[in-house]
């Protein structure tokens, strides 16, 4: 029998049908032409998971505006979802208008979302799927530490201008602290390629530090 591996970076995201709070989804056929980030949490009614729904739910126009979204995971019933939803709204003043689908464990085996030593709860992980359905990015974090969505948010804004420019993003981007905002060119790959940007940086029609390291404006 061939064993189930989990998905790694540059694989189709594994179909699945899923029941989510806003009813039944196909993934990834129901998003494509969509990005979208899967996120999967330990379980509801726990104060990590709901301070990183409410700050999920805060940037869920961001995602959208720039064409992402927000799927959330855990193996808790349907009901418990929407009780928590219910919570949320009335404690904090926060409506969660994303899905949160409710695994029976499926889910949460294909994608190796299982936290060892953990019984039945789920790490939190991150999946950032592209528009034709390719995982891009995934991220794990142990129960102890609470997301960063900001980071999340600056990941998938990455991978689009790369995806659509051709340039790599640099530490900390957009507020790098060697070239603040701009953005890095691939480096040459012959040595014809790296001799002419060499003259190119010397007549300042492109900046470099160096050959293989080269920036313009993002």
């Amino acid at each position: 029998m061939e064993l189930q591996r989990m998905p790694l970076l540059g694989d189709q995201f594994p179909e699945m049908e899923v029941v989510t709070t806003r009813g039944k989804m196909n993934l990834p056929q129901d998003l494509a032409g969509k990005w979208f980030v899967l996120f999967s949490h330990p379980a509801d009614f726990t104060p990590v998971c709901t301070t990183e729904f409410v700050a999920f739910q805060k940037l869920y126009d961001e995602f959208r505006a720039v064409n992402t979204e927000l799927i959330g995971m855990s193996v808790d019933q349907i009901f418990s979802h929407i009780k928590w939803e219910e919570w949320i709204q009335e404690n904090i003043g926060v409506e969660i208008q994303f899905p949160i689908i409710a695994d029976t464990g499926a889910v949460a085996t294909k994608l190796g979302l299982i936290h060892p030593g953990k019984g039945t709860n789920t790490v939190r992980a991150v999946f950032i799927v592209d528009d034709k359905g390719a995982i891009r990015i995934i991220f794990y974090y142990p129960q102890e530490l609470g997301r960063n969505m900001q980071e999340i948010l600056r990941a998938v804004k990455g991978m689009q201008y790369s995806d659509k420019n051709g340039a790599a993003m640099p530490a900390d981007w957009p507020n790098n602290g060697i070239i603040g905002d701009r953005v890095i060119i691939p480096p040459a790959t012959n040595v014809d390629a790296a001799n002419e940007r060499k003259e190119k940086a010397k007549k300042g029609e492109m900046q470099c530090y160096d050959w293989w390291f080269c920036h313009k404006e993002g």
